[in-house]
């Protein structure tokens, strides 16, 4: 378990790093072409810092509003707040704040800046329908995306992103409007080579960029699993709870901006391998896989 641990958090940093690299290498073609410098560069990265900061401290509370989760006290629900006090002791972490989803979906999500401010949201579903390790093995997964500070990278991931796509943008637009035809005629073949790479990268970066942005939310979710087994000690819990969650039906209020926080793809079972491609979690099998090696080494 300590292995997949650090094996993910390994190939994470190496993930970001790429993202970090292939913008600068995109900035640089943009002020090539442009004759911008790396004044684009900047604007890029301004204005998706701008763009971050309110879903990095808005976030949370947006989340919980478009999934229609609603806030339960300690008499409400004694056993989920039983469950969830008693994994964060084990864990080592202050108690989130508890919400349930109204929908009899198996699924489950975390959100929040960092430990002391954080929340986990359950569907009434995976309440119902889990046995008690099952479920304690999902909260734990939950617990392990808090305290990994998962949310914080998935926010670095999500400004990274946003800066290839406006300068991918800003680079079909600079072809669309002409405004790289004189500095074609000064650089001669070589700013024809430029013109080239920029016109195949502002097609391709958005691309890129969301597929690596999938890559880095695919391994914290392996990260996850594994130290939720660690907490738990007993990943034959939530190697079950994924196997049932990937019969479960769609989440009902699920959209494309928080379905990189469930547990697992809140819209269903991807039958077709591009969706599969494009999917914010990995596939259930591959997940399950992983926590029952653990069991057998």
């Amino acid at each position: 378990m300590y292995s997949q641990i650090t094996s993910n958090k390994r190939k994470s940093f190496f993930l970001i790093f790429f993202f970090i690299l292939f913008i600068l290498l995109l900035g640089w073609i943009f002020g090539k072409i442009t004759g911008y410098g790396y004044g684009g560069l900047i604007m890029a990265i301004v204005i998706s810092l701008m763009m971050a900061l309110v879903s990095y401290y808005k976030g949370d509370k947006i989340a919980l509003s478009v999934s229609g989760a609603k806030p339960i006290k300690k008499e409400e629900n004694p056993y989920v707040y039983r469950l969830v006090e008693n994994l964060c002791i084990a864990a080592g972490l202050p108690a989130p704040k508890i919400y349930l989803i109204p929908d009899q979906a198996m699924n489950a999500f975390a959100c929040g800046r960092d430990p002391r401010r954080s929340s986990i949201a359950l569907t009434t579903g995976i309440v119902e329908k889990l046995e008690n390790e099952e479920l304690e093995g999902v909260i734990s997964h939950e617990l392990s995306h808090i305290k990994n500070f998962d949310i914080k990278l998935m926010t670095i991931t999500a400004v990274l992103a946003g800066v290839i796509v406006l300068l991918s943008d800003w680079m079909m637009r600079s072809f669309l409007w002409g405004g790289n035809r004189r500095r074609g005629k000064e650089g001669g073949q070589i700013m024809a080579i430029f013109l080239i790479i920029g016109l195949i990268l502002a097609i391709l970066s958005p691309l890129i960029a969301q597929i690596i942005q999938l890559t880095i939310s695919r391994k914290r979710e392996f990260l996850a699993d594994a130290d939720a087994a660690l907490l738990t000690r007993y990943p034959e819990g939530l190697a079950r709870a994924l196997e049932k969650i990937s019969q479960s039906p769609p989440v009902q209020k699920a959209s494309n901006a928080t379905a990189h926080l469930y547990i697992a793809s809140p819209f269903g079972k991807k039958k077709s391998w591009l969706t599969k491609l494009f999917s914010t979690h990995p596939p259930i099998e591959e997940r399950v896989n992983a926590l029952r090696k653990m069991i057998k080494n």
